[in-house]
């Protein structure tokens, strides 16, 4: 049954290509490019099913092609709502959606989660910041965390200092029992390029000064942040 699905997908997404090729054709010979035809709307939806479809599939794999659909239309430009609530979605499987199988978390699916957080700093909106902020409280792999913190750095919408809080939260909770040099080369990025966004520095400055003094994080990790702490205070920005 599921092989069955998987090559009406396929057979479905060959003929959406035949379709892009003969609109590029049409479009090169008798229209501007920069108009939306009728049928690239109509290419569009089918895409948005294709990618919802993919994305709601119970198989891993399955949701692997549908965030390689998604990362190709980022590539190029196409950011629908419905390519941005399949990302969401996905960026929270096994964490914000459950599905359980006899009382047994089913959908734990850690890789998925980190590469939908990664995609989702590709859309800089803020509805993607709140869905990584829910992310961030929830989730429990380090993996996932850091492209979290990385993709919140890079949307750079810190309202209120509620990104930067969040994140020196994240790393207060990983410091002690799990302190990973992964997390912590992520924060100390995301919070650089935060830096003119944050008004209440405080919780910043003790996240940054509590990764330059703990000898459990390699000698780079702890030198990135005393050289942010040098920044903060000899710019005067702090």
């Amino acid at each position: 049954m599921k092989y069955s699905k998987i090559t009406c997908i396929f057979l479905v997404t060959l003929c959406m290509s035949v379709i892009v090729f003969a609109q590029e054709v049409v479009t090169t010979v008798n229209e501007p490019r920069s108009e939306i035809t009728v049928e690239q709307e109509y290419l569009s939806t089918i895409e948005d099913v294709i990618i919802k479809e993919l994305a709601n599939s119970d198989n891993l794999d399955t949701k692997f092609v549908a965030l390689q659909h998604i990362e190709t239309a980022l590539e190029e430009g196409r950011l629908s709502p419905q390519i941005e609530i399949s990302l969401q979605s996905l960026a929270g499987e096994g964490v914000l959606k459950e599905s359980r199988t006899a009382n047994r978390l089913s959908n734990n699916y850690p890789q998925i989660r980190s590469k939908a957080a990664d995609l989702l700093g590709q859309t800089k909106t803020k509805a993607a910041k709140e869905t990584l902020l829910k992310i961030a409280v929830a989730e429990n792999e380090p993996m996932v965390l850091s492209s979290v913190v990385r993709s919140l750095g890079k949307i750079g919408l810190n309202d209120s200092d509620d990104v930067a809080n969040t994140i020196a939260w994240v790393e207060r909770r990983f410091s002690i029992l799990n302190p990973t040099d992964s997390l912590a080369y992520e924060v100390l990025d995301a919070y650089e390029a935060l830096l003119p966004t944050v008004d209440d520095k405080t919780q910043m400055i003790e996240c940054i000064a509590s990764i330059a003094g703990n000898y459990r994080y390699v000698t780079p990790i702890r030198t990135k942040a005393l050289d942010l702490l040098k920044k903060l205070t000899t710019k005067g920005i702090y």
